[in-house]
């Protein structure tokens, strides 16, 4: 029996006409034997997560730079709440869980060290320009395993459109877009008063009135009213008196605290790591693993060394910094 013909077969009889079926995939870069037991999304979805990309994300940066904290949110948790709130959205709607899932696992694989930090100080530095969604399509095309992971047409979309203003081509890209922001705008929330910079009684009244005081509650409201104009209008949307309380939500953290506010006092020393670190690798590309300083001639010094650092995790980045430009103290030999 192929179990993933019969899979296709169940995906066409309970799926939304909205939803993007497995077997009607756009296929992949490179043509490839299909899995007897798995649909193309469910190999994409296991793909990303045995890749070493998405192991690194539990060390790169959300917001919190260095926080003293085991609580605060990483690259990898933020992964893994989107993921969440784009399965239980897909669920309600019966669009393709599995595509959706792919989509939000992969989508900042090519985040930077110190999160959005990081992306602005190598977008400055480098003339080629840097912005953290086309680098997790480049992880998934070029860099993971040294040849790419080779994922479906669909989900390489959702990952390269759901930032920005791009509009993903499927109905489960839309939803992680959506996820994406649900996600961040809450547990940034949630981080920020834990670490004492805002307090409940902070937060934008009107919106708290509608979105209501809780962190579940607010993602619930967020999601309910998703679910409820997809079902009503076949549209993937936050609008209405929830979507103009969240974008209103949204504005204040970007005033309050992803800008200027105590969670970003570390945020120059950061920029200052990688656009030194890139500096040096421009200078001595052969210092790079040979993995990467084979590619020079394919891609471009630049590019290459924008793959190296943005693929380190904080700690490395910083640990590289100290090998290069810390003086380390001289061992006596006895």
């Amino acid at each position: 029996m192929n179990l993933r013909e019969e899979y296709e077969k169940l995906e066409e009889k309970i799926l939304s006409p909205l939803a993007t079926l497995s077997s009607k995939s756009k296929g992949r870069l490179k043509k490839e034997e299909k899995c007897s037991i798995r649909t193309d999304f469910q190999r994409d979805r296991d793909r990303i997560i045995h890749s070493k990309a998405f192991r690194r994300l539990k060390h790169k940066t959300q917001v919190f730079i260095a926080p003293e904290g085991d609580h605060y949110r990483t690259r990898l948790t933020h992964t893994l709440e989107v993921a969440q709130i784009a399965r239980t959205i897909s669920r309600a709607i019966r669009l393709n869980e599995d595509l959706t899932e792919a989509i939000a696992l992969g989508h900042d694989l090519g985040h930077t060290p110190f999160g959005h930090t990081g992306e602005s100080a190598l977008n400055e530095i480098t003339s080629i320009g840097f912005k953290h969604n086309e680098q997790s399509l480049r992880v998934v095309d070029y860099l993971e395993k040294g040849e790419g992971l080779n994922l479906t047409f669909e989900v390489r979309d959702g990952i390269l459109c759901h930032s920005g203003d791009l509009i993903p081509k499927t109905n489960e890209g839309k939803v992680v877009k959506l996820a994406d922001k649900i996600a961040y705008i809450n547990h940034d929330i949630d981080d920020a008063i834990r670490a004492g910079i805002l307090t409940l009684d902070d937060l934008p009244k009107e919106c708290i009135k509608v979105l209501g005081k809780g962190h579940s509650e607010r993602i619930n409201t967020m999601i309910r009213a998703v679910i409820e104009h997809a079902l009503k209008y076949g549209e993937i949307a936050l609008v209405g008196e929830v979507g103009e309380a969240t974008w209103e939500l949204r504005k204040y953290m970007f005033d309050n605290v992803y800008i200027d506010s105590e969670a970003k006092k570390e945020e120059e020393k950061a920029r200052s790591v990688l656009k030194q670190l890139f500096l040096y690798y421009i200078k001595h590309p052969e210092v790079m693993p040979k993995e990467f300083y084979e590619k020079v001639q394919v891609y471009g010094l630049e590019r290459i060394v924008c793959d190296y650092i943005a693929g380190m995790t904080d700690r490395y980045a910083i640990h590289e910094f100290n090998k290069l430009f810390i003086p380390m103290p001289w061992k006596l030999k006895f």
